[in-house]
């Protein structure tokens, strides 16, 4: 993987901006979630691609992780999400299975990988396999479907093919 210094800065502004805003959470049941996380995730998936936006989510969950407002369940969860739904736009190349990587990843795979967290690394003797998916399905819709609506609006106005240009691999700066 070549370094993009163009995406890599994006991403750090996109950690700037999930820290900043990740004092808004809802919680459910044990744990804390980030409707704007997933929401970060989406647009991190769709406009960096799937390996700077698993590591803007990891940024972003150890930077709120060392700030003591995060769970160290933002790890699977975010990561997760971000990398599914890159992949996902990588292969399918629609929105709406971006979409759907960032539930499915977030959601489901990300909430099933935080059983062996909560339950060896934060003591959680009660977690089973499954007690996380349905907080994390809550909140992954959530911050997808705001996320589905911006990405829809940016289509509708155009900006989305300039800001998809911006990405392009044979961009160069100083052409449009």
């Amino acid at each position: 993987m070549k370094l993009n210094i163009r995406k890599l800065a994006v991403a750090g502004m996109m950690t700037a901006v999930g820290v900043v805003l990740s004092t808004f959470y809802i919680p459910v049941g044990m744990s804390k979630c980030f409707p704007v996380q997933h929401l970060l995730n989406v647009l991190a998936g769709v406009f960096l691609g799937p390996y700077y936006a698993a590591g803007f989510a990891f940024c972003t969950s150890l930077i709120r992780n060392l700030m003591g407002t995060g769970s160290l369940l933002a790890f699977p969860g975010s990561m997760v999400g971000a990398f599914c739904c890159g992949m996902a736009y990588r292969y399918a190349k629609k929105l709406p299975a971006a979409v759907a990587g960032e539930v499915i990843g977030t959601g489901i795979i990300g909430g099933m990988l935080c059983y062996p967290v909560a339950r060896f690394l934060l003591g959680n003797q009660e977690a089973a396999l499954f007690t996380y998916v349905l907080p994390f399905l809550v909140s992954t819709v959530g911050g997808s479907a705001l996320a589905a609506a911006l990405l829809g609006i940016l289509c509708g106005s155009g900006a989305f093919s300039y800001m998809k240009g911006l990405f392009a691999a044979d961009h160069r700066y100083g052409k449009g």
